[in-house]
C-alpha cells in the first residue's frame, strides 16, 4: 500500500462515526485547493468519497504559484468542480453553486515565508478581504462548520514561560517587520472570525496550525522540511542558514488534516492549536534525521553544513521555539496526534521515492 493511501485510512480511522456522519450529503468549499494541506484534503475527499457520502467538493484557487500535475488528474472526477479563482478580486456569488456549501474551508493563502515576503499585500488581502468576502456571503446562510486556517505565528517569539504554549497566550509580534503581513493578517482575521460567530452565530472553526510537513509539500516550498527533502533527493548536502539551535514541534500531515477535519466539524465557534506536542527538536536534529533516514531510503551519502543566507532579512523574527500545548485540543476534539518526527520524516522521504517521476514535486 502506497504511503499516501496508508494516510487517506489513518485520517479516516482517526475521525469519530459521528464526525464521519456530519459530511453525509453535504457540499465543501476549499479555498486555496492547490497547496500543500489542499493535496490532502482533495485525496482524502476523493478516497472516501462513497464511505463519507459527500455530494460535491469545490475547489477553488488562483494557482499563483503553479497548477500542479494532481489537480489536471483530479478535474476528471465528477465530485470535483475545480476552478481558477481569486479571492482577492472574484467574487463567490458568480459561482452558482457557491450557496450550497455547507461546509467552507478557507485556507486561500501563502504560508511559506519565503513566498509570502514577496507577495506581502496578497498574503494580506487573502486573509482579510478574502476571508471578509466569505464571511459576508455565508453569514445568514444554514451552514454546518466554516474553517479558517490561522496560524502558530500569530504568537511569535513567546517568552520562555509560555512554551508550551496555549491558545490564550496573546503573542509576541511586530507589526512592521517583515513577517506582519502573515501574522498580522492572520490575527485580524481570527477577529473577524470572533465577531462575525458571535453576531450572526456562525458555527466557525479556527486552527493554527504548528509546523506541518510530509507528502504534498513541493521540495521548492522554500520552508525547512522542503529544503532537507529537496536536499536528500538530491544528493546534495543539507544546508542549515541559522544556528542550528531554534527548536520546533514538527507535525506530519496525516496528524495536521485529522485535526484540522476535526475543528471543521465541531459544530461551535473555537480556536485550537493544531500540531504535535513532543519532541520539541533543534534544526541540527531536524537535519540528523534527514540524513539518517536518507541513507536508508536513498543510499544518501551528503552531510550537514552551515551557511548564510542571501535573504538578509531570512532571520528576522524568526521564533527561536515553537512547541504547541493541544491540551484543548486534545479534551474538545478527542485529538492525538501520534506520528512522530523520525516516522514522519520516514514516510515523506519514501512518499517522495514513489512519487520520483510523479505528480507534485515541483
Amino acid at each position: 500500500m502506497s504511503i499516501k493511501q496508508e494516510d487517506m485510512n489513518y485520517i479516516y480511522e482517526h475521525l469519530s462515526e459521528v464526525e464521519r456522519e456530519k459530511l453525509k450529503d453535504t457540499t465543501v468549499l476549499i479555498t486555496g485547493c492547490g497547496g500543500f494541506l489542499g493535496y490532502y484534503f482533495m485525496n482524502f475527499f476523493q478516497t472516501f468519497e462513497q464511505e463519507l457520502g459527500i455530494k460535491k467538493v469545490i475547489a477553488l484557487d488562483n494557482f499563483m504559484l503553479g497548477n500542479p500535475k494532481w489537480i489536471d488528474v483530479m478535474r476528471k472526477n465528477p465530485l470535483f468542480d475545480i476552478r481558477k479563482f481569486d479571492i482577492i478580486t472574484d467574487q463567490i456569488s458568480d459561482i452558482p453553486e457557491s450557496c450550497e456549501a455547507d461546509y467552507i474551508i478557507h485556507m486561500a493563502s501563502i504560508a511559506s515565508p519565503m513566498f509570502y515576503r514577496q507577495y506581502p499585500i496578497e498574503t494580506l488581502d487573502a486573509n482579510i478581504w478574502g476571508l471578509r468576502s466569505l464571511l459576508d456571503f455565508y453569514k445568514k446562510r444554514d451552514i454546518k462548520g466554516f474553517l479558517f486556517f490561522s496560524s502558530s505565528e500569530l504568537y511569535g517569539d513567546p517568552s520562555p514561560e509560555n512554551i508550551p504554549t496555549n491558545e490564550e497566550y496573546r503573542g509576541n509580534v511586530s507589526a512592521t517587520g517583515p513577517r506582519a503581513c502573515y501574522d498580522e493578517s492572520k490575527r485580524f482575521g481570527e477577529t473577524m472570525c470572533g465577531l462575525f460567530a458571535r453576531k450572526y452565530g456562525m458555527s466557525i472553526g479556527v486552527a493554527r496550525p504548528f509546523n506541518n510537513y510530509g507528502p504534498g509539500m513541493k521540495i521548492n516550498d522554500k520552508r525547512v522540511p522542503a529544503d532537507f527533502a529537496k536536499a536528500v533527493y538530491e544528493g546534495k548536502d543539507i544546508t542549515i542558514l541559522s544556528s542550528g539551535t531554534p527548536t520546533r514541534t514538527f507535525c506530519y500531515i496525516a496528524d495536521s488534516i485529522t485535526g484540522y477535519l476535526k475543528v471543521l466539524l465541531y459544530g461551535k465557534y473555537d480556536y485550537f492549536n493544531i500540531g504535535i506536542d513532543k519532541p520539541e527538536i533543534s534544526i541540527k536534529e531536524l537535519a540528523d534525521i534527514y540524513t539518517a533516514a536518507g541513507k536508508e531510503i536513498f543510499g544518501y551519502e551528503g552531510k550537514v553544513i552551515y551557511n548564510i543566507s542571501e535573504d538578509k532579512e531570512y532571520l528576522t523574527h524568526n521564533p527561536e521555539r515553537r512547541c504547541p500545548d493541544i491540551t484543548k485540543a486534545k479534551e474538545k476534539l478527542h485529538y492525538e496526534p501520534s506520528i512522530e518526527v523520525e516516522e514522519g520524516i520516514r514516510r515523506f522521504l519514501l512518499f517522495i521515492k514513489e512519487n520520483s517521476e510523479g505528480e507534485f514535486l515541483w
